[in-house]
């Protein structure tokens, strides 16, 4: 369970152009359950993506994070409280708990589809054969074996969105967090993410999509939709 309690989010406060992202949301996010944060642009979708993923800190209310291990903090009321642990441990809970698939996709240019794939994973000091092998792993089971040593700039949009899953996927998160995934797919393509979000859900993960597009928000697979407007949740 993700538990947001009366968050805002506020860009230069105190100033004349003061901007309210978030405004006193409340929502609770099932665990093992996929969500869909529905709204038109500006609507606060990516702001609360980045405050329950531990990616931006709420200008003030609380985040908690049930069934979350953090080596250091803890838990015994069942939860961590995310809201003002300091960033060393942010950044554990960011590796280790969620993976993030970007609007953008967010690869590195000049590096190849495997380097691309096992970056998150160098800071956890794992062994560099144990990530090789499961990068392999997970680019064969997404089609993608074949373009491994290729550059990503030579990738299409569909093997770039899934390169970009399985970068995600790469330190075996609980839980996945994707901000407006299918914004450069066609309708064919964003199919078939919402066929591999299905999958990836039936293997337990907790998912979190931020998105307007119907293909998405109407999906069968989809078990809840929030919908925002102003910074609010309204439905």
């Amino acid at each position: 369970m993700i538990s947001v309690v009366d968050v805002r989010k506020v860009f230069n406060a105190g100033k004349a152009n003061e901007y309210i992202a978030l405004d006193g949301v409340q929502l609770d996010i099932e665990k093992g359950r996929i969500t869909v944060i529905k709204g038109p642009s500006g609507s606060g979708k990516t702001t609360l993506l980045s405050v329950i993923g531990c990616m931006a800190r709420p200008s003030s209310g609380r985040i908690r994070l049930s069934g979350v291990s953090v080596e250091g903090i803890p838990d015994d009321e069942g939860y961590v409280e995310t809201t003002s642990l300091p960033e060393r441990f942010l950044t554990q809970i960011r590796r280790k708990t969620f993976g993030f698939i970007f609007q953008q996709y967010n690869l590195v240019a000049g590096m190849t589809v495997i380097e691309n794939v096992m970056l998150p994973a160098y800071p956890t000091g794992e062994a560099y054969s144990a990530v090789r092998n499961r990068a392999e792993d997970l680019l064969k089971i997404f089609g993608l074996y074949s373009r491994l040593d290729a550059k990503v700039q030579w990738l299409s949009g569909g093997e770039s969105q899934r390169v970009s899953i399985v970068r995600a996927l790469i330190n075996n998160p609980s839980g996945i967090i994707a901000d407006e995934p299918t914004a450069h797919l066609d309708t064919k393509l964003s199919s078939e993410f919402m066929n591999i979000i299905e999958s990836l859900n039936r293997e337990g993960r907790t998912i979190i999509i931020a998105s307007h597009d119907p293909v998405v928000c109407e999906s069968s697979v989809i078990h809840r939709v929030v919908e925002m407007r102003d910074g609010k949740v309204i439905r």
